[in-house]
């Protein structure tokens, strides 16, 4: 790549950023975790606003900080999740909305400032072009796969875009926070446990400790009790296991958990409700629900239905005053001020 061709320059990854996208599917039998992000909602919502298809390469930030700049020419990026977002322009700088995308002439920044709730926002760029390891760009640093040589991204990192076409995009009304328990399915190892054991964990209050990463979430709170051996023979994990190791305390396992383990799994986090501990922070309070198999299969297919309805309701912004903002908010009570920057174009 060459200096002068469009693309977008890491300036600061923040607490910490890489490239993700659907995951690396199909490679577990072997060893290979899935990755990809973690929250698949906010990827198909900031694709969308890019005008990139949804299962694009994205970049993937917790906790704010990221800050990149467009190199080469104008590019479009666009951000999903609550996040404060700046933009920086001949060093004036002024805050944009997020759930949008916006044109980045050659030199303008974007800054995430934080995160308002949750922790993780998805940032995509238009044309982004990462070349897939084993079917995926998705970033695994601990085997060095996909992303930029296999590491998170670090100031300097440069990405090849393409310029923009279109009219930037907005999503109006983003996504609620639910902060209903975390649905799970008691097993594949419930029965290392007494029904005591398992009374608790889907009862009581756990915390999220300060050790919760991409690989998974430790928990604390009441311990769990093991009937006999605290540990078994090595077997298969999926993201949303719930490993109960010696100390008896919980660890949720995420997208780049290990395919293995030897700790008894009291119960699995349903996929539907994954993204949502995942943007837990540290100290953050949460319960578990105990449900079946056919109840996390319907919570799916809703959570899918939802996400079509929000990528239906992204419109372009084409100026002036945005008469969908007006009538589906204004009149619903909800005021918005129609002609803020982020129910308009700015370029």
């Amino acid at each position: 790549m060459t200096d002068t061709a469009p693309h977008i320059e890491i300036l600061a990854p923040g607490a910490y950023a890489s490239l993700q996208d659907a995951g690396r599917r199909g490679w577990r039998r072997i060893g290979v975790p899935w990755a990809g992000v973690l929250d698949v909602r906010l990827m198909r919502i900031a694709n969308t606003l890019a005008g990139n298809a949804e299962n694009a390469p994205v970049i993937e930030c917790f906790d704010g900080g990221l800050h990149l700049a467009a190199r080469g020419g104008a590019l479009r990026v666009a951000v999903a999740g609550d996040a404060a977002v700046e933009l920086e322009s001949g060093g004036e700088r002024r805050p944009l909305a997020a759930w949008r995308s916006v044109t980045l002439n050659d030199g303008e920044q974007l800054r995430i400032r934080r995160m308002n709730s949750g922790r993780i926002a998805v940032v995509a760029v238009a044309g982004l072009a990462v070349p897939a390891v084993l079917g995926s760009a998705a970033t695994y640093p601990r085997a060095l796969l996909g992303g930029l040589d296999g590491r998170a991204l670090a100031a300097g990192a440069r990405l090849p875009a393409a310029a923009p076409s279109g009219l930037e995009r907005v999503l109006g009304t983003p996504p609620a926070d639910d902060d209903g328990p975390l649905r799970a399915m008691p097993g594949p190892q419930d029965d290392h446990f007494s029904s005591e054991a398992l009374e608790t964990f889907f009862s009581a209050d756990y915390r999220v400790s300060a050790q919760a990463d991409r690989m998974g979430v430790r928990l604390e709170g009441s311990a769990l009790a093991h009937l006999g051996a605290r540990e078994i023979i090595s077997d298969a994990t999926v993201p949303g296991s719930v490993q109960v190791p010696g100390n008896g305390l919980p660890i949720v396992l995420m997208a780049d958990a290990q395919t293995a383990g030897g700790y008894p799994k009291i119960a699995t986090v349903i996929g539907a409700d994954l993204p949502r501990l995942a943007q837990c922070r540290p100290g953050d309070t949460l319960r578990f629900a105990r449900v079946d198999a056919a109840a996390g299969g319907a919570a799916a297919r809703e959570r899918e239905a939802a996400t079509r309805r929000l990528l239906a309701a992204i419109r372009p912004l084409a100026g002036g005053i945005d008469l969908a903002a007006l009538y589906a908010a204004n009149l619903a009570g909800d005021a918005v001020h129609a002609l803020a920057p982020e129910y308009r174009p700015l370029n």
